[in-house]
């Protein structure tokens, strides 16, 4: 009993838990199977009169063989017809082909009027057909059909004629060789699923290592370019950036394989490649100059056709692939710039802790004894008016004195003071600042009374530390108010806010005599200054907090007015890059 269960729930299992073929792999092979069935129609036809003539027999063969075949014919090439056209229920129509088969053998057998086994062989082929391309439980129902045909056929034969044990012999026989042929085919084609399911398990795997791989070079900060026989076959928003070339907007279809999709990657790539090509001849050419197996590293220029203000020097890489494939990455040297910065700031700021106290005690003292000694002067005047008049210039001179001591250690202490915001402040801590918004604000906080006009072009989200950015504006438009005033009676400056590239662009304007070209290279060196009453560490500390927030400030000499450059990336508040390849093959 219990032996008789495991049977049954073999069997159960073996019917109802059987995996097929995907549906691609069922069409291709429905579609040759099909032309099979048509083959052997047509063949079996053309076989019948031509046997019929070669035994000298002057009839035609029977109505029931020619009406049989001709049917057979005719209903298979509808089937194959129907089978590449429609492509619902792929199944079904295999399904009933192979049943009409069976039937059609099954009548050619009996029209034979003897066992044939030929015919039977036929058999063998719908039972292994139908095992590979139908569900185990439907395959089973065509494997029992044509064995009862089969066996029909040769109990009929043997009650016509004679029983014979060889007769029956042969039908369990070949009963048995349908079901070993069945259980083989199905076998198989369990064997040829589990590799379609391996095949597609690894086909989503590279396409998944392909999505993550993409998504890697998108958001990659540095550019990657891969050159293949000349030609650009892939290149990333960074590098379009970084060059200053404006990318069009990629596909949107998700269809990688799509004949549009790859149009418009060649559409992207050939602009890409005219672009580099008219406006970075000398990189283009000097990746193309790379051999085979050699490296290359250089830094190089950014022309002034392509925003040269914004990125300057770039460092490019190029390794060598196979198949004289090139790979090119292009990195921005603002954030080693950067790197650098924070180093020289943190250098800075443990030898203002080890000598700012030394420092300002000493000129605390000096600075309190010449205010002691002015107000000891002011008090003798009180006293005795004609102490300090023409008759007593000694002591009006040592008055002068006192108050020249006492600027001078004001003065020093203001140096100190800007030295000290470099040391505590060695490390940016950078948040997310909406400019359009945060702006205004500082405006109302600082500026308060004073005329600046600010023009927002856009709203722009910039990532830099707070209190470094309202020290860099401070010491840019109080310059601007400074030095206006010097050459107008009114004083104004005007802040405009943009975006370039990848970047937000903050132009401080005033209307002041600018900087010659004498002092433009000394322009951000310390302690360099125009001004009297200035420490020259005001510009110095501004491109100091620009380059550790890695932007940079420049000043730009070809504008009408005077022009100090905030350059900052920009953060994208929607990430959807994508990237622009194509296979390389």
């Amino acid at each position: 009993m219990k032996t008789t269960t495991n049977i049954t729930s073999a069997v159960n299992r073996y019917v109802h838990h059987d995996d097929t073929l995907p549906l691609p792999q069922l069409r291709r092979l429905g579609i040759i199977y099909n032309s099979y069935r048509f083959v052997v129609s047509l063949f079996s036809m053309l076989m019948l009169y031509i046997a019929a003539r070669a035994d000298g027999r002057e009839s035609l063969p029977s109505f029931l063989q020619q009406t049989t075949l001709s049917f057979y014919v005719l209903i298979s090439l509808i089937l194959l017809g129907l089978f590449y056209v429609v492509r619902k229920n792929m199944r079904r129509q295999l399904a009933f082909g192979l049943i009409l088969d069976v039937i059609i053998l099954s009548l050619l057998l009996y029209t034979a009027g003897e066992p044939d086994l030929q015919l039977t062989m036929l058999y063998m082929v719908v039972v292994a057909a139908s095992f590979m391309l139908l569900h185990g439980s439907q395959a089973l129902l065509i494997t029992l059909l044509a064995i009862i045909f089969v066996i029909y056929q040769q109990f009929f034969y043997a009650i016509a004629n004679s029983m014979s044990l060889t007769n029956l012999g042969d039908a369990v026989l070949m009963s048995a060789s349908f079901l070993a042929v069945g259980g083989l085919s199905w076998s198989i084609s369990q064997r040829l699923v589990q590799l379609e399911k391996v095949a597609a398990n690894h086909a989503k795997e590279v396409e998944r290592l392909n999505v993550i791989n993409q998504e890697v070079i998108t958001q990659m900060v540095n550019g990657v370019i891969v050159i293949d026989k000349e030609h650009i076959v892939l290149a990333n928003l960074a590098a379009h950036q970084l060059l200053s070339v404006s990318p069009m907007s990629p596909a949107t279809t998700h269809d990688s394989l799509s004949d549009t999709r790859k149009a418009q990657n060649k559409a992207l790539l050939y602009n890409f490649e005219q672009q580099l090509i008219k406006q970075h001849a000398q990189l283009f050419n000097a990746c193309l100059s790379v051999a085979s197996g050699q490296s290359r590293a250089f830094t190089y220029d950014v022309p002034a056709v392509a925003n040269a203000s914004i990125f300057g020097k770039l460092r490019v890489q190029i390794t060598p692939l196979k198949d004289d494939s090139r790979l090119v990455i292009l990195e921005d040297l603002r954030r080693e710039q950067a790197s650098a910065q924070q180093l020289k700031l943190a250098s800075l700021g443990q030898l203002t802790a080890s000598i700012a106290h030394e420092i300002r005690n000493p000129l605390a003292a000096i600075s309190q004894a010449s205010q002691l000694l002015m107000e000891d002067m002011v008090e003798q005047k009180e006293d005795d008016s004609t102490l300090i008049n023409e008759s007593n210039p000694a002591l009006k001179g040592n008055h002068e004195l006192y108050g020249m001591i006492f600027s001078q250690t004001k003065r020093v202490n203001r140096i100190i003071e800007d030295i000290l915001k470099l040391s505590r402040q060695q490390t940016a801590t950078q948040q997310v600042l909406e400019l359009a918004e945060w702006m205004p604000s500082f405006l109302e906080n600082y500026f308060q009374g004073h005329d600046i006009f600010l023009r927002v072009k856009t709203k722009p989200i910039i990532s830099f530390d707070t209190h470094q950015l309202e020290q860099i504006l401070i010491n840019l438009i109080n310059n601007g108010l400074r030095y206006s005033s010097y050459a107008h009676p009114h004083a104004y400056v005007e802040i405009d806010i943009y975006c370039a590239d990848n970047d937000v662009i903050i132009d401080i304007l005033d209307n002041g005599n600018g900087v010659s070209a004498d002092n433009l290279q000394l322009l951000f060196d310390p302690f360099f200054t125009t001004d009297k009453a200035g420490t020259g560490l005001g510009l110095y500390l501004s491109q100091a907090f620009c380059e550790a927030n890695q932007a940079r400030l420049l000043y730009i000499p070809e504008h009408e007015k005077t022009c100090f450059r905030l350059i900052i990336p920009s953060i994208k508040s929607e990430n959807k890059f994508q990237t622009i390849e194509e296979s390389l093959s």
